[in-house]
């Protein structure tokens, strides 16, 4: 079965296309970046109704088929910026109507979770989603993935974001911060929010900021808040681990990607004898090709949806969803 998914939950519009084999036969992004300042959602919006028709022509050409190929859509519901979710779930039901073929509106950080099951070679891990608009521990228990632990506030990614446009690094700060932090060798008082299993990271910011004013070096600022803030995940990951028993860590989302998240979370892993799991860096942002995956396996564990069933959903609960296709 061929399966095509739109993405379309903030910054990106993505369209993917994989088969029952796990196989991904393509993976087109099209990221908005705004001229200035933040992401604005309904600019965002008119930037996913400009290019959805054609990123679902490459990204069908790119997979070496037809539209009269695909026997299923499939589109992220939630959660997400209202504006940019409609105009995936609109253009999904426009190719359903049109092809006469199902449909399934998929959990957006569920999706993140299946695409690295499928492609890792992990089984049953502890994921750390950290995103831009998310960051969770999550881990499947009794039917349902189950958040063990989460922000309070804004999600990592945010975070880096918002800081970076106030030090004057451009929107879209993480990499950059990542490259400053390298050049970084003084660890700078920030605070350290834990609350249990949840974290959280405004005061990190405000702090960061501060710091700024009083003249310390850009580098160090990077290299601060990185230690501090991905020691924050850690610790609440492991924890997390440590409660349910998981063997297995699984990152997930753009923030993935920073390699010093990914030796602090093997590290810790290593100490536990646990292993971690990392997808392909296209796969850990968001991306069409693991919402096709995930509408695929729901498709095939028997999930029917209508039309009617499909309406986006911006505060779409990783934990709401019964997972019918895991024993």
């Amino acid at each position: 079965m061929i399966t095509l998914g739109i993405e379309g939950t903030a910054h990106t519009l993505g369209v993917g296309v994989v088969d029952s084999e796990k196989k991904v036969l393509s993976n087109v992004i099209d990221m908005y970046r705004p001229p200035e300042g933040g992401l604005h959602p309904r600019e965002a919006a008119n930037h996913h109704t400009e290019v959805v028709a054609s990123t679902i022509t490459k990204a069908v050409e790119e997979a070496k088929i037809s539209l009269k190929d695909v026997d299923l859509v499939s589109f992220s519901m939630g959660p997400g910026l209202g504006p940019c979710l409609r105009v995936a779930a609109t253009a999904a039901r426009s190719l359903s109507s049109r092809l006469n073929i199902p449909i399934v509106g998929v959990n957006h950080c569920i999706a993140h979770i299946e695409i690295g099951n499928a492609t890792t070679g992990c089984h049953d891990p502890a994921m750390l989603y950290a995103s831009g608009g998310n960051t969770q521990v999550i881990a499947y228990s009794d039917g349902r993935y189950r958040i063990f632990g989460e922000t309070h506030d804004v999600g990592i990614g945010n975070m880096l974001d918002k800081l970076g446009r106030e030090l004057g690094l451009g929107f879209y700060a993480g990499p950059t911060i990542e490259k400053l932090a390298k050049e970084g060798d003084k660890l700078l008082e920030l605070p350290y929010s834990v609350k249990g299993m949840d974290i959280a990271f405004s005061g990190i910011m405000t702090a960061a900021l501060t710091l700024k004013k009083k003249g310390s070096r850009l580098e160090d600022i990077a290299y601060s808040i990185q230690e501090t803030a991905f020691a924050m995940l850690t610790e609440v990951t492991e924890r997390a681990m440590a409660h349910i028993g998981k063997d297995e860590v699984l990152l997930g989302g753009g923030v993935a990607q920073n390699k010093r998240l990914q030796e602090m979370v093997s590290n810790m892993a290593e100490d536990r004898g646990a292993v971690m799991f990392v997808p392909d860096r296209r796969l850990c942002i968001d991306n069409g090709a693991m919402i096709a995956w995930l509408g695929n396996i729901m498709y095939n564990s028997g999930i029917r949806m209508g039309i009617g069933d499909t309406a986006v959903r911006q505060r779409f609960r990783t934990d709401e969803v019964e997972v019918a296709w895991r024993d």
